[in-house]
């Protein structure tokens, strides 16, 4: 099979880190767009942080939002284009730091829009901190001797928070491994199929290496993805579906 990238996705060179998720994950979501026939009418809104270098190479309509605002301005959209599929892409640190109101209130109205959410355990724009994912001991710019979860919590979990909601897709996925990317793009896939039949908020966490604000290789950091994040952060789906 000859691969083909995505006429959506302009390749140039990329404000994304070596070994960083964001690039794949950019790519999963233009190649569903294209093979479902949506590219033409999606709408998506990017955080100000990682997700935002999108800009130079997605070629749909975009809005930026604030930091931590990408979920509500996405709400926002739909409702004033009820006909376009219309997806959310930010981060753990704008889900569920700041955007955490935005994120909970979301599951609560099962708001009809899509959330792609790309988890990689720290703040990656502004130099590694400590987020409310970091796990356990993880040492970070802001936690130098590791987290100390008696203080500061357990990494928080999206399957947790929303397990009383109602809503119509929850999964998670991993940007790494052709296995696992495969099985993310299904996932993806399953979350516009719901959102076009109006079921409701779709949402889609993908975790995501960070080398750079990891201080590991790329292989290393693809390494504790899936020896450490995963222990914390199970994959599969939650909510409404079978994407094998």
């Amino acid at each position: 099979m000859k691969l083909k990238a995505p006429d959506r996705i302009t390749f140039t060179t990329s404000g994304f880190c070596p070994g960083c998720g964001h690039g794949v994950a950019g790519r999963l979501i233009a190649e569903v767009a294209e093979e479902m026939g949506l590219a033409d009418k999606l709408i998506t809104t990017v955080d100000v942080a990682c997700g935002s270098l999108h800009l130079s190479d997605w070629h749909f309509d975009t809005v930026m939002a604030a930091h931590g605002r990408t979920l509500v301005t996405a709400i926002g959209l739909k409702k004033v284009r009820k006909d376009n599929p219309v997806l959310a892409y930010y981060g753990d640190g704008a889900g569920y730091a700041i955007g955490m109101a935005e994120t909970m209130h979301a599951g609560l109205r099962n708001d009809n829009v899509i959330a792609i959410v790309v988890n990689n355990a720290i703040y990656g724009m502004t130099g590694g901190q400590m987020a409310p994912t970091t796990l356990p001991g993880q040492k970070t710019t802001s936690s130098p001797y590791g987290k100390d979860a008696a203080r500061f919590g357990k990494p928080f979990r999206i399957e947790e928070a929303y397990s009383g909601f109602d809503i119509g897709y929850l999964a998670r996925g991993a940007l790494v491994g052709a296995a696992n990317i495969n099985r993310a793009k299904k996932m993806i896939r399953k979350a516009f199929e719901k959102h076009m039949d109006g079921q409701g908020l779709c949402y889609v966490e993908l975790l995501s290496p960070c080398p750079t604000n990891w201080n590991l290789t790329p292989l290393k950091a693809k390494e504790f993805l899936l020896e450490e994040m995963t222990k914390h952060f199970p994959l599969g789906e939650f909510k409404g579906g079978d994407a094998k």
